[in-house]
């Protein structure tokens, strides 16, 4: 994995400039038009601020790839995820950028490409708190998240049954800033997320995985968008049967893919099979 000095660090005193920064990668000097996309900019380690400037991580990385094989420039805005849907349908994206978990909500409002990455809810705590061994374990504690995410529902939908107390941030760095505070007892997030931040700063701790949570991490579009998100889709399974995918995975999560994880695997059709917004349409892999 990239040795990024004092990135979380980074990431925590610039995420109102993460937010505000728009960078163009993909085919930049093709004379077509952009592609617009959205990214939470403070999401390390998928997008995050670069120590020269502008935004780095797994998502630019994986999008500008998608532009070059589009022969299209990409346009990628950071910006709170807690805003990139509404901003998406409102037409301020063709799509997002950002690492999206596929539920069955979100694929019910909006079509989205098959997954390029699993992602498992897991909690991550301050070092020398007790292991989380069980749910049971949580009871009657604040747990600090990302708003609009799956993570933030989770503790909703359990907060009655659990005794749990949100805190919910515009920034996945604030999240994690609220547990070494000692403002919350525990952050949930994705496992990338979760493991990335505890290799950047002693006192964060990947701890546990909810069981039964892993996820399609794919990219979504409108619904009026079936064309785009088709040839997106395509690119994707270009890039995975290429090892490209594979490849920036490594880089960014610091561990090889294996056979049968979503960076490898093409899946049949277009979008998440079993989800709403899937196409069973059959089609082979053709790399542009």
């Amino acid at each position: 994995m990239r040795l990024l000095t004092a990135a979380l660090v980074l990431a925590l005193g610039l995420a109102g400039t993460a937010g505000a920064q728009t960078i163009t990668v993909g085919a930049r000097e093709s004379g077509q038009p952009p592609l617009r996309c959205g990214v939470d900019g403070t999401y390390a380690p998928h997008a995050f601020p670069s120590l020269q400037g502008g935004l780095q991580g797994f998502q630019i990385d994986l999008f500008d790839a998608v532009g070059k094989k589009l022969n299209r420039p990409v346009e990628i805005t950071g910006a709170s995820f807690s805003g990139l849907i509404p901003a998406m349908n409102a037409g301020r994206y063709d799509f997002l950028c950002a690492p999206t978990t596929v539920t069955p909500e979100r694929a019910a409002n909006l079509l989205f490409t098959e997954g390029y990455l699993w992602t498992e809810l897991q909690f991550g705590i301050k070092r020398g708190t007790a292991p989380i061994k069980a749910e049971e374990d949580l009871r009657g504690k604040t747990i600090s998240v990302n708003k609009g995410t799956p993570y933030e529902q989770w503790v909703r939908n359990n907060a009655e049954r659990l005794g749990l107390t949100l805190l919910a941030f515009d920034s996945q760095a604030d999240a994690v800033q609220a547990v070494l505070q000692g403002r919350a007892y525990a952050n949930l997030a994705g496992n990338t997320v979760v493991k990335y931040s505890a290799t950047r700063t002693p006192q964060y701790v990947a701890d546990f995985v909810l069981p039964g949570t892993r996820f399609h991490w794919g990219t979504p579009f409108r619904q009026d968008s079936a064309a785009m998100r088709n040839q997106v889709e395509r690119v994707i399974e270009c890039l995975k049967q290429e090892g490209t995918v594979a490849a920036l995975s490594k880089t960014w999560f610091g561990a090889e893919p294996k056979p049968d994880d979503a960076e490898r695997v093409v899946f049949p059709g277009f979008g998440v099979p079993g989800m709403p917004g899937y196409e069973e349409t059959p089609h082979a892999v053709a790399c542009p």
